[in-house]
């Protein structure tokens, strides 16, 4: 490989949540693990890889001119993302004015509910769900209305759509958010899949919020399918929301994007992000995408992906072979796993809670997955590392699914 994903760096005092967030917020962060062990980040969704060189390359290139004052988003930065998303996701026709800044996907996600919908409207979102999802609609003064995802006989995530026409129909929803490639659940929805999913919006005028933040880090084999490429009506009725944060690892640089090719949406949108003056881009955020969305980040992104399918072989052919009891179902996208314990705490008569502290105790720093609606459930980290996917295994094993 030409870069480096085994250096296990000290992220300790680098602003690094993932680190040193542990034990700070109860109920959301892990606890700090017992007797000094050493702390395994597999909670919080950033990687514990370097980013590719060319990212820091651009932002030092620009440091060297010692002004940041105000600026506008350079031809450069749309030139980048319109080759990103030709090459990545085989979208022709987009061009700048399509192209919109945000601080944030769940910033997005706010501004175009709040363009589709009142307050107090239901919302169709897919269970389990990214917890940010939740929050954000909550604070917002949204209703969620949940579609539970069915495994079939395969033990693969699918949309269960006679329940969700039959929602969106007695609780007269207007809007919806797709997840491509799904969080929690790692699905890497198909076209047909889509399809249908779109045509039942259409049927019943139901306007869709895209957020294909992990659109990149679908698994080899696995292709990502936009949203908005499904059929003209999808086109025009769909914001998509994109970043190279998950991607890239540049989360605590800040800068999403949204694409939309509807004017009247694109209007909207771009005045309710507007109101607060508070969506406005940093310099070099906007440096550290081009930098990202280059031939090189293109070659560092297909390393990668066989680093992350590397290690969620390994942890999930572990759990099937060493862990009675303990399930998932293999992710085809995102380096989250999405682990079901609901087996093993029946045969053993355990808590959750105790299989989460247990592993917390012994340094496995994994999420509670019952926010995201599995109750019995965890969300686990894999971007890290293979000694320490190695490591983590061995401790779930000698010391939390023990009995």
């Amino acid at each position: 490989m030409h870069y480096d994903f085994t250096t296990i760096y000290d992220r300790h005092g680098m602003d690094a949540l993932a680190v040193d967030g542990v034990g700070s917020m109860p109920g959301f962060s892990p606890d700090a693990p017992k007797n000094g062990t050493t702390f395994l980040p597999m909670w919080v969704a950033d990687m514990n890889f370097a980013t590719v060189p060319t990212i820091p390359q651009a932002i030092a290139a620009r440091i060297q001119h010692p002004l940041f004052g105000y600026f506008r988003p350079s031809e450069a930065y749309y030139k980048a993302i319109i080759d990103w998303q030709r090459t990545q996701n085989g979208v022709e026709g987009l061009l700048p004015e399509h192209i919109g800044y945000e601080n944030g996907v769940l910033g997005g996600v706010v501004s175009a509910l709040n363009v589709y919908c009142s307050k107090g409207d239901n919302v169709l979102v897919l269970s389990p769900t990214y917890v940010g999802f939740t929050s954000s609609l909550e604070n917002n003064g949204y209703h969620i209305i949940h579609s539970e995802l069915k495994r079939d006989e395969h033990g693969i995530w699918r949309m269960d759509y006679p329940d969700m026409e039959e929602k969106i129909v007695r609780h007269k929803i207007h809007a919806t958010i797709v997840c491509s490639p799904h969080n929690p659940c790692g699905r890497v929805w198909e076209r047909w899949e889509l399809e249908q999913a779109m045509e039942l919006f259409r049927k019943h005028d139901v306007m869709v919020v895209s957020d294909e933040i992990w659109s990149d880090l679908t698994m080899p084999g696995y292709q990502h399918i936009p949203t908005q490429s499904i059929s003209e009506d999808a086109k025009l009725r769909t914001i998509a929301l994109y970043a190279p944060s998950k991607t890239f690892n540049l989360a605590g640089l800040v800068g999403s994007y949204h694409v939309i090719y509807n004017k009247l949406l694109r209007d909207r949108v771009d005045k309710e992000s507007s109101l607060s003056h508070y969506d406005e881009m940093n310099v070099l955020s906007m440096h550290a995408l081009v930098g990202a969305y280059s031939a090189e980040g293109r070659q560092w992104l297909t390393e990668l992906r066989e680093v992350l399918q590397s290690n969620i072989d390994y942890v999930c052919d572990f759990l099937e072979a060493q862990l009675p009891g303990v399930t998932c179902a293999k992710p085809q996208g995102t380096y989250m796993v999405f682990v079901d314990c609901t087996q093993y705490c029946a045969a053993h008569e355990l808590t959750m809670d105790t299989i989460l502290k247990r592993g917390w105790d012994a340094g496995v720093g994994w999420q509670d997955g019952r926010p995201f609606h599995g109750a019995h459930h965890i969300r686990l980290n894999l971007a890290l590392p293979h000694a320490l996917v190695i490591e983590a295994c061995k401790r779930m094993k000698q010391s939390v699914f023990c009995d």
